[in-house]
Formats: C-alpha cells, sequence, structure tokens
C-alpha cells in the first residue's frame, strides 16, 4: 500500500499531537449490516503516515545562512509502503521509503547520511515508542540526483489493539426496530470511544529534524 499523508502542522519533536491517518485497509473494517448491527470491527494494523514537514530535509552549506543559493542538499521521502502480520502477542508493521535526493554541486563522489525516525502513537498522542535510523543517499562524481530506500519496523501488542469483549459485543449486537436502543448510535458511548482511541494505534515515520530544520519546512 502506498501512501504518502500530509498531517496538519505539529510540533512533532514533541509527538504531542496527531491528526486522522489513512492506515491499512484490509478484512475489520466497521460494516453495517442492513442496519441491524455491526458485523465486523476494525483492525489491529495501524495506520501509517508521514507528518507534515517531516517528509522533507534541507542541508545548507552553511549553519548561518538559509537562503537558497547556500542550499546543499535537499530530499525528500516518498513510496512509503507497509505490510502488517500478527503474531500471538505482536503486531508488526514493516515500511519500507524511497529517499530522491538532489545536490547543488555536483563535484565529486559523495554520501550524505539522513537520519529518520519510526514512531508508534496510542490513542492520536501517547508515544509508544520510537525509533531513529539513518538512509545513506550516494551520490557519483558530477551526479546531481539519487536515489535510496530505508526500511523500518513497528511493533504494537496485540492485546492492547484489540478491542475489549464487551465493547465489541455493543458495537455487533444486533438491534431490531423497536427496540429502546435501536435508534442510538453505539459509537457515541463515552466508553466506546474511549476504548476505541485506546486500542487504536499509528505509525508515523519521517525525517528527524531539528527545530530549525522543521522551522524551515514549514515557513517554505
Amino acid at each position: 500500500m502506498s501512501i504518502r499523508n500530509r498531517l496538519p502542522a505539529i510540533a512533532f519533536l514533541a509527538l504531542t499531537s496527531l491528526a486522522v491517518l489513512s492506515g491499512c485497509r484490509s478484512k475489520g473494517e466497521i460494516v453495517i449490516n442492513e442496519g441491524v448491527g455491526i458485523t465486523a470491527v476494525r483492525t489491529r494494523c495501524p495506520a501509517v503516515g508521514i507528518p507534515n514537514y517531516t517528509g522533507d530535509i534541507t542541508l545548507f552549506r552553511a549553519a548561518n545562512s538559509k537562503s537558497s543559493e547556500n542550499i546543499d542538499v535537499v530530499a525528500a521521502m516518498t513510496n512509503v509502503r507497509t505490510s502488517c502480520s500478527e503474531s500471538a502477542d505482536k503486531v508488526v508493521a514493516n515500511t519500507t521509503f524511497d529517499v530522491l535526493a538532489r545536490r547543488n554541486d555536483v563535484r565529486g563522489a559523495r554520501q550524505v547520511n539522513l537520519p529518520y525516525f519510526v514512531s508508534v502513537l496510542q490513542g492520536g498522542g501517547s508515544v509508544v515508542s520510537k525509533r531513529v535510523g539513518t538512509v545513506t543517499v550516494t551520490f557519483a562524481d558530477g551526479q546531481e540526483r539519487a536515489r535510496a530506500s530505508g526500511q523500518g519496523s513497528a511493533y504494537i501488542d496485540r492485546a492492547a489493539a484489540t478491542l475489549p469483549a464487551d465493547i465489541r459485543k455493543r458495537l455487533t449486537r444486533k438491534r431490531k426496530a423497536g427496540d429502546a436502543d435501536a435508534a442510538i448510535d453505539p459509537f457515541a458511548d463515552p466508553d466506546v470511544k474511549a476504548a476505541l482511541a485506546r486500542a487504536t494505534f499509528e505509525v508515523l515515520i519521517g525525517f528527524q529534524l531539528d527545530e530549525e530544520q522543521l522551522a524551515y519546512n514549514a515557513k517554505r
């Protein structure tokens, strides 16, 4: 599944907020069966995406100038693909991505190391884990553009990503016309909302930027 999500602006270094992401959609999506109940409830696979302003990185020759003439290397993360698998106790999301890079000075062969993160959030804002890796872009002498690939894995507790039995029962119970709660949306129940939030995980991947780099991306 190819995903390149653009989320609302966030101060990602703090990892305190998250918007809705497109996820691994497969069997398990919520399905209404002729209005009499919900026959399938979600998937344990996490949503995966790139937060806004972390999918690009710009390196400058001199740190004190952010002018276009001072740009050294620019790179963008793209072609994010994720596969999801489950074991008895874990949900594993394996993510691969490509990095497309361009340099201004093409003299000489050169390698550029770009740091990236893979982070797991629960319930839209609670950081479960964060891993940092490096993808290396290699330029040949005289080469302006180069491509590299990276990968990362996220591990989620299977039990934590599973709705409690009583919540599933509330959602999947068939309701007949005339029942007292037939017209009541089960998702409006605060307990159901809270349980869904606790069992919802997202995987975020992007370049590991410092505050100045993040601010530069946000202002472009």
